[in-house]
């Protein structure tokens, strides 16, 4: 062995030796392994790089793998990418934008081809990036989700749920970004504190000399909309007004003043504006109460011609100071304050989401929300730590129907199929089947053909060739048929036999309802068996101060920078001891170079008890514990060391990686290389001791290693490849997980 352990040496040529001999794939391991354990990558965007928060779950899917491929499980691991629509599309109009063009100087169908070429080229590098950090996946079993079998799985669900019913087209006001121009859901954005003003805007009544109902109101721009101004019911103040007609400022419309119990008595004046065209709390109101809308902010976050002349085109924050100034001049302002508030951004782009009315297609929820919460509430999902169970049963119990399309270019294009001749006789402008040019939709929702193939010959007009909606599907949706699909739904594959249900799932809080409530009541609509069992819901990674980390803040840390610097198994130490049923992780980089520096206890360890086993070695643990002469410091290591696996066992069947570690950590350096290593020296120097110190330095060492080898990989098979050992297998990752010797040892 080498004087010192070099991981940027060790790690490459350890990992090709794992692919070569496809130790990753359970088809080549052989009849041995029988009993099941199958995950699925959460998939990693295809625009994405490796930061720590994938590190952290790479860390906690790998362990596990390979902690279940060592206790004898046929094991897969199956990795894969998401197309990342928005995110994926905005990077090549990024790039398109450079070269002076757009994709609508291209055409959707030379744009695709251009996203395509830069998924080839720098899509998988993701992949490339976890291989770095010891991800024992099956490669050979990569998934994508724009794959021709996967867009098929896409297109059955889809089907599927129209023909139950359960897919509507509908115009509702939802979650626009102005610069993606496509809609999104509620679950799609970020929200990030402003400091903005609340302005009470004095409302004349009608006919009422010098009277009015004064409004609250953190958007003054939208009520060239409102249709409405609501009070509580309850609310005394306004008991005399109600029924009433308002005089609405600047546009002169006379709008009526109604009641709802969800205004806030509190807020503001008690009294709000409602604009049911960009509200979705407004939008309840008003159909609640019969109130048709008006909408007053287009696409491109402009004022439309629904406005005064002099607004028309101004830009939302243009539009505010205009009518800000006006009602000052009318002396309708009452008062201004202050007020930090939530504004929702895309979660892609950072622009500010406009609420607008749009035509969309829409799942109901009702159904398959009842079955998602079934799963968990049954047990037969769990949640580790079970407190994330809230998260998931808020959200499904107050669920909103799911809208399933974006206006974007690269996705699932959506297999509704539209008759052009019948539309030009019943023409309405809508611009959100537009291919750069503005298609016209027909009145009579009939005059499409939802299939997963274009049809022949158009059932309408007869000898149309009919448009495809150039909507794609939202991202999540294809996301949430991940398990299967990935395994060959809706085909009857093998894989999809052998391999599910999945075991367990981990993944990040903030995905709980986009991802792991669909995956849930997906897979029980189309398999009819839950996806997994466990569900690990890992930590957030933050600074070391407590900050979010962000590339483009400067306060992200990137993985490959450490495992560079201090080589991978350090990286996965360091990342695995912090890992605690806390929900923020402050990341420290002092415990990567603690894992540093264990690897060199290891790494010398190893050198010490090599150099007193220079032949092959029996290690037979039956031999060992029955061995007569076994001294008072030979029994405390092998009790030791049965605790130890008894102990770190436990810790991975509850999820507990970071106490496992730690627990591995204070055998090894304290119990192992402290005290029973210093004492051998002396052992190995008497005649009678020191053939039986040498087989118990190996014994414990080797069982060092099986146990340490989910968490450190490379150091450990570097090491085992290295050791004589009789009757060893060909790699420590197929090694058989240590188990609590039951053997008595004599004089305990």
């Amino acid at each position: 062995m080498d004087k010192n352990y070099q991981p940027g040496k060790i790690e490459k040529k350890i990992y090709n030796f794992w692919e070569k001999e496809g130790f990753f794939n359970p088809d080549k391991l052989g009849k041995r392994h029988k009993k099941v354990y199958s995950m699925v990558i959460p998939p990693p965007n295809i625009t994405g790089v490796l930061h720590m928060g994938h590190s952290l779950n790479v860390v906690i899917q790998d362990t596990l793998i390979r902690w279940k491929r060592m206790q004898g499980f046929k094991t897969v691991w199956i990795p894969g990418t998401d197309h990342a629509g928005i995110a994926t599309q905005n990077v090549v109009e990024k790039d398109l934008r450079k070269k002076g063009k757009s994709r609508f100087d291209l055409g959707r169908k030379k744009f695709i081809e251009e996203v395509w070429k830069w998924k080839r080229e720098y899509g998988d590098s993701i992949l490339e990036q976890l291989k770095r950090l010891g991800a024992s996946c099956d490669w050979s079993r990569t998934r994508f989700t724009m794959d021709d079998q996967y867009t098929k799985a896409v297109q059955q669900a889809f089907l599927h749920y129209y023909k139950k019913g359960w897919v509507f087209h509908d115009k509702r006001v939802i979650n626009w970004c102005p610069r993606c121009q496509t809609s999104l859901s509620d679950l799609e954005l970020e929200h990030k504190e402003k400091k903005g003003k609340i302005w009470f805007i004095r409302y004349p009544l009608k006919g009422g000399k010098n009277e009015y109902v004064t409004v609250a109101t953190t958007r003054p721009e939208t009520m060239l909309g409102d249709m409405a101004v609501a009070v509580n019911p309850k609310d005394k103040r306004y008991k005399g007004v109600i029924g009433e007609l308002a005089v609405l400022p600047i546009v002169n419309r006379e709008i009526p003043i109604i009641t709802d119990r969800i205004i806030d008595l509190n807020f503001g004046s008690g009294a709000v504006k409602i604009t049911p065209a960009h509200s979705l709390v407004d939008e309840q109101i008003a159909k609640r109460n019969k109130i048709g809308m008006i909408q007053v902010i287009d696409e491109r976050g402009r004022m439309n011609e629904k406005t005064p002349f002099s607004y028309q085109g101004l830009k939302v924050e243009e539009a505010r100071e205009k009518v800000i100034k006006e009602l000052d001049k009318l002396n309708l302002i009452e008062k201004i304050i202050d007020y930090s508030h939530d504004v929702p951004v895309c979660y892609r782009c950072g622009r500010h989401i406009e609420l607008i009315p749009s035509k969309q297609w829409f799942l109901k929820m009702d159904e398959l929300s009842k079955v998602a919460l079934n799963s968990v509430e049954k047990g037969e999902v769990k949640f580790y730590p079970k407190r994330w169970e809230k998260v998931y049963f808020n959200w499904l119990k107050n669920v909103q129907d799911w809208c399933l399309s974006r206006q974007i270019w690269w996705g699932h294009q959506l297999p509704i199929f539209f008759c052009q001749k019948k539309q030009e006789e019943f023409p309405i402008t809508n611009s959100q089947f537009s291919n750069g040019e503005e298609i016209l939709k027909s009145r009579r929702e009939e005059l499409f053909v939802v299939s997963d193939k274009k049809p022949s010959k158009c059932p309408f007009c007869k000898n149309c060739e009919m448009l495809q909606s150039t909507d794609v599907f939202d991202t999540w949706f294809s996301s949430a048929l991940w398990p299967f699909a990935v395994l060959g739904w809706p085909k009857k594959t093998k894989d999809l036999k052998n391999f599910y249900p999945t075991n367990t799932l981990s993944t990040a809080r903030d995905i709980i309802n986009l991802w792991v409530s669909r995956m849930i009541f997906s897979s029980q609509e189309f398999i009819g068996k839950n996806p997994f069992r466990d569900v690990v819901i890992h930590a957030t990674v933050l600074t070391k101060d407590g900050k979010r980390m962000s590339k483009s803040l400067g306060t992200g840390i990137d993985p490959i920078g450490l495992i560079e610097d201090y080589g991978a198994d350090s990286v996965r130490f360091g990342i695995a001891w912090q890992i605690t049923d806390r929900q923020d992780i402050h990341f420290n980089k002092d415990d990567i170079i603690a894992g540093q520096k264990f690897c060199n206890k290891i790494w010398n360890a190893a050198r010490f008890v090599l150099a007193n086993n220079p032949s092959q070695i029996n290690t037979d643990k039956k031999l060992i514990y029955a061995n007569k002469n076994l001294t008072s410091t030979d029994k405390k290591i092998l009790k030791a060391l049965n605790e130890t696996i008894k102990s770190v066992t436990g810790d991975l069947e509850k999820f507990h990686f970071g106490q496992a570690i730690q627990t591995m950590y204070r055998f090894f350096w304290h119990d192992f290389c402290d005290i029973y290593i210093e004492k051998s020296k002396n052992q190995i120097k008497n005649p009678k001791l020191k053939e039986n110190t040498k087989k118990i330095l190996f014994y414990v060492f080797l069982n060092c290693l099986k146990i340490l080898h989910p968490f450190m990989p490379f150091i450990t098979e570097e090491i085992y490849q290295i050791f004589p050992l009789k009757n060893k297998e060909k790699a420590l990752i197929i090694e058989k997980w240590p188990e609590v010797s039951l053997e008595k040892i004599i004089g305990r």
